[in-house]
């Protein structure tokens, strides 16, 4: 298994592959430690560390933990106190992102999809700030996010709006335009954006704009996630070993005869001679000798 994920990490345009994988590793080593604070009734624990991916709803506490903003979209819901743990969270996020992302790596690459994974995941966080930071209705009940669905929907929604066409074969349903896939998705998280996941609604919205405004960029010959890739190669090169320059001398006798004869020219009347052969009987009447002093001198 471990080849296997090594592999996964060295194959060239499988970004949909890694962003999976980080997402269940991250989850399992959760689950693990949420498991053994279960046991050994050690809770806080588990809190400390499961807050660090949480993104909380007020400003205050966000701006004690701002990178919440990014780590939020790679984690999945435990809920200690009721001992539940979100495997169908994770499993509808991943399944989906995997249809979808395996198209769109398909059209525009890896290093695409993993900015507009990213984007997502922004924007979702953002547009959940804003929100419950400035309207008295989601002010009067502070929550946490966490999860994947806002870079998830973004990647669909980026997926339709590219190939609003493109048909895939649902179970029960037969062929369906993944146009009505996404639509579906977005209306859904709309209607219930007042309900139990507010939050989690909201945040799939702002994701979803951010799908439909990043294609629209990109076909303008706009790239909104080129800092992204650019930042995520640097972090890469800090970790990749540097080719050793090796250094060569030439022996100074050969530099030197090899620039003499460089310098070494045919006589202009020797080459209208030949010209002139080749005038009167083509190129094939001349000699080695001459072709090869016409070829030298061509060189100049």
């Amino acid at each position: 298994m471990l080849d296997e994920f090594k592999n996964a990490f060295q194959r060239h345009n499988n970004a949909h592959i890694q962003l999976i994988i980080i997402n269940v590793v991250i989850f399992l080593a959760i689950g693990v430690l949420f498991v053994v604070a279960k046991i050994s009734s050690t809770q806080p624990i588990f809190q400390l560390v499961y807050d660090q991916f949480l993104l909380p709803s007020l400003l205050p506490e966000f701006l004690t933990k701002p990178w919440t903003l990014l780590t939020y979209s790679f984690a999945h819901s435990f809920n200690y106190e009721f001992g539940s743990v979100g495997i169908w969270h994770i499993l509808m996020n991943m399944l989906m992102f995997y249809w979808f992302a395996k198209l769109f790596v398909e059209y525009l690459g890896s290093d695409k999809l993993v900015a507009l994974y990213v984007l997502g995941g922004l924007g979702g966080g953002i547009l959940y700030l804003l929100l419950y930071n400035t309207i008295p209705f989601f002010i009067n009940q502070p929550s946490t996010l966490v999860g994947a669905s806002a870079s998830v929907l973004a990647v669909v929604v980026a997926v339709a709006t590219l190939l609003p066409d493109y048909t895939f074969f649902l179970m029960f349903l037969g062929p369906v335009r993944i146009k009505y896939i996404a639509a579906f998705y977005v209306v859904v998280s709309f209607l219930f954006s007042v309900g139990g996941n507010a939050g989690g609604n909201v945040a799939h919205l702002g994701g979803a704009l951010i799908g439909f405004v990043y294609i629209k960029q990109l076909q303008a010959g706009v790239n909104w996630g080129g800092w992204i890739t650019t930042v995520i190669d640097w972090f890469k090169n800090l970790f990749t070993a540097k080719p050793k320059v090796k250094v060569t001398y030439r022996n100074k006798e050969m530099a030197t005869t090899k620039k003499a004869s460089t310098k070494s020219s045919v006589p202009q009347d020797e080459i209208d001679t030949i010209l002139d052969k080749i005038s009167d009987g083509g190129y094939e009447s001349l000699t080695k000798d001459e072709k090869e002093k016409l070829f030298n001198a061509s060189k100049k």
